[in-house]
């Protein structure tokens, strides 16, 4: 019988992956006992051409079993929620007690969870949950919470694989940290995770977790002064690598913007960030709201 991880590896996109994970809230009955395991396949038989291991339901006109039915059928209507989903992987020292009892921050900011054991879980959360979520979990247990909490969005099948790899991949890269305080690994796109042993070396992906608040709150603020059209333009600039075109260009932009876009920029000075740290300001822009 497949436990409710073993379903959660066999995800193939995002919106199979919430379907499971709603199932650890009752949605879909993971256990059923309508599953029985198929015959070894043959000219007359064969699995569930899902998950290869139970029978097909014969009511499925997928030949899937009962419980895969069940999954692909959820997960028709999640497809649009789970682009604007991120999961969160953790590997910590100490479960926070608001999510082992479903209470607290767990039923006002996640979508789905599933607990693993007294060490490891999984999350689900709109991608602009992921400041207050953290600003919440510091606030009540990042005195004595350590370990490393990596954060991924839900995605198609890819070229590099499909959901259920991308999640084994990163249960593969959770103990590379001592647990001697808590960190943050972030990936903005999911074919990252696959990559992610060279983008450490190549990029500062791994944070303490205040810093990468710290850094949500500079992409809230410069969200909200930039409009996406000077954003894209300042994007553009960091793109030349002529100097003097780039001087040229630099002062013209400076010109076009607010004051209170030009101060902050000049505070933050901007024009001194190495490329990583740009891509990665951009990147979060899609993880935070609108400051005012």
């Amino acid at each position: 019988m497949l436990t409710p991880f073993d379903w959660l590896r066999e995800c193939r996109t995002g919106g199979e992956l919430m379907a499971a994970l709603e199932g650890e809230k009752g949605g879909i009955d993971l256990y059923t006992e309508e599953n029985e395991i198929a015959p070894p396949l043959s000219l007359f038989d064969h699995p569930c051409s899902r998950c290869w291991i139970y029978r097909p339901d014969d009511k499925s006109p997928r030949d899937f079993c009962t419980t895969c039915e069940s999954i692909y059928i959820r997960s028709r209507k999640l497809g649009k929620q789970s682009r604007q989903t991120l999961l969160v992987w953790g590997y910590v020292n100490e479960i926070p007690d608001p999510l082992r009892r479903r209470q607290g921050f767990y039923e006002d900011r996640i979508c789905g969870a599933y607990v693993h054991d007294l060490h490891r879980f999984l999350l689900a959360m709109d991608r602009r949950e992921i400041k207050p979520w953290l600003q919440e979990l510091l606030m009540y247990n990042g005195h004595r919470m350590k370990g490393l909490l990596q954060f991924f969005p839900t995605t198609g099948e890819i070229k590099q694989g499909n959901m259920g790899d991308a999640l084994c991949r990163v249960i593969q890269q959770e103990s590379r940290y001592p647990m001697n305080q808590l960190r943050v690994r972030f990936f903005s796109h999911t074919y990252q995770v696959f990559g992610a042993h060279r983008r450490d070396m190549e990029e500062n992906t791994i944070f303490e977790a205040p810093e990468f608040i710290r850094l949500l709150e500079m992409a809230a603020v410069f969200k909200s002064l930039l409009r996406p059209e000077a954003q894209q333009m300042l994007f553009d600039l960091f793109r030349i690598d002529d100097i003097k075109e780039e001087r040229f260009y630099w002062g013209r932009f400076m010109g076009f913007l607010t004051p209170e876009a030009r101060d902050m920029l000049n505070a933050w000075k901007i024009r001194q960030w190495p490329k990583p740290q740009i891509r990665l300001l951009y990147d979060l822009l899609d993880y935070v709201f609108y400051t005012h």
